[in-house]
């Protein structure tokens, strides 16, 4: 099956993200890095927390809402993204805010000056960057001199057991073909040494990675085939070949779902790795 557009969330896919998907595997990891970047800086002082934060590729927001209440009243908030629609999504979802402004940019050509930032902070998102050095780069131009890049990238999909068995899943109904969105694109970047690579030829210097393994529950098993096969872009790569498929590989999912978790409510193993790096 053709990769298609990894980057597209689009039509219905945000609303399913938000309902299914953002519970069950973003919320914590959200919480996790709006810690992170509220922490102490490299040189142990805290100074009332970062003044001068951005946001790239803030999806529907989850990070944003996370963050906002963690910043002093005196910050100054850039949320972006590179479609105004996912953008308008966020901002809706967001209480009002004086200290946020909301900035349609593409996060390999940001349209912000230099050293203007003490923060820029990226959950989930650096994976389906086209040219991810380009990406890095440019969060190292505009952060001021000392100034942190917080992101977040998913583990190898084994240490991820729903995205693994809707993978299984979707591989059992179209197997000369299967749509591999997930193991491709979101749980394609995950070796820490090509990472720290990639952000030294960015111009970053002090790098730390850590493994975050959580736990996810949901509801039921049905939720979860849903998350996944409707609130990607893995419904796009199924729908792309075949509309008729997206329904038969969500129930094949399910199915498979309760026979490794149970029926009723589930929890499965999540892991992501939280990379530190200073420009």
């Amino acid at each position: 099956m053709k990769q298609g557009n990894d980057e597209a969330f689009k039509g219905s896919i945000p609303e399913f993200y938000d309902r299914y998907l953002t519970p069950l595997i973003f919320e914590s990891y959200a919480h996790d890095l709006a810690e992170r970047v509220v922490s102490l800086d490299s040189s142990g002082d805290s100074s009332g927390g970062p003044q001068d934060v951005l946001e790239l590729a803030c999806g529907t927001g989850v990070v944003t809402r996370a963050l906002a209440p963690r910043l002093t009243r005196n910050a100054s908030y850039t949320v972006s993204y590179l479609s105004q629609g996912m953008l308008d999504h966020a901002a809706s979802r967001q209480p009002e805010d004086d200290r946020i402004s909301w900035r349609q940019a593409d996060a390999l050509a940001l349209p912000f000056p230099d050293d203007s930032f003490d923060i820029v902070v990226c959950q989930f998102s650096v994976m389906f960057f086209p040219d991810k050095i380009a990406g890095y780069s440019e969060a190292a131009r505009v952060l001021k001199p000392g100034g942190r890049f917080n992101f977040n990238v998913w583990d190898d999909i084994k240490s991820n057991e729903f995205a693994d068995v809707v993978t299984d899943a979707a591989s059992a109904v179209y197997p000369d073909d299967p749509p591999l969105f997930l193991a491709r694109t979101p749980h394609g970047y995950h070796d820490p040494e090509v990472i720290q690579d990639e952000l030294r030829s960015s111009g970053f210097t002090e790098i730390r990675i850590d493994q975050v393994e959580k736990v996810s529950s949901a509801p039921s098993a049905r939720g979860v085939a849903l998350a996944y096969c409707h609130g990607t872009p893995l419904r796009n790569e199924i729908k792309a070949h075949d509309a008729g498929l997206l329904d038969r590989i969500t129930d094949k999912a399910t199915d498979m779902l309760e026979k490794r978790f149970g029926r009723g409510p589930i929890s499965g193993k999540i892991s992501g790795l939280v990379v530190t790096a200073s420009a």
